[in-house]
């Protein structure tokens, strides 16, 4: 499985049964596996999407976004109960306003589920971790 290393952006080729062993960048030696959220950039947003083998989910949010920050919390425990299943990205769209208008961000939070670069799944609203969790769980 082809993975993106969360701090270099370096491509890994990981087989299946070592994703539970927390495997290290060949590049930078760093984990390749996230157990939080990573907040990127449009171009480490490009990277995730097109090279990620594992389902990549993201949530499109702002600072200013109430709903946004009750979810916060919730976005991170289930990155980390799914670290190594799925990969999870926020997205702010203040600064990101090209990625936002790219993908018809509307209302925030929203989040998509993106599989091999397509988008599998996505909704608008924040949801407590239970139902969050299941979602993604669902569709990764």
């Amino acid at each position: 499985m082809i993975i993106v290393c969360p701090a270099c952006s370096g491509l890994n080729r990981v087989p299946d049964e070592k994703l539970q062993d927390q495997p290290k960048c060949g590049k930078c030696s760093q984990s390749v596996i996230p157990n939080r959220p990573l907040d990127v950039s449009a171009a480490q947003f490009n990277r995730f999407i097109q090279k990620s083998e594992l389902p990549v989910v993201v949530d499109f949010w702002a600072n200013w976004c109430g709903p946004c920050k009750m979810m916060a919390p919730a976005f991170s425990k289930v990155a980390e109960n799914l670290s190594g299943k799925a990969v999870l990205l926020k997205v702010n769209t203040e600064n990101e306003q090209q990625l936002a208008a790219q993908y018809s961000i509307r209302s925030i939070p929203s989040l998509k589920i993106f599989k091999q670069g397509k988008i599998v799944a996505e909704m608008a609203g924040a949801l407590p971790e239970g139902q969050l969790q299941a979602w993604v769980s669902q569709h990764a």
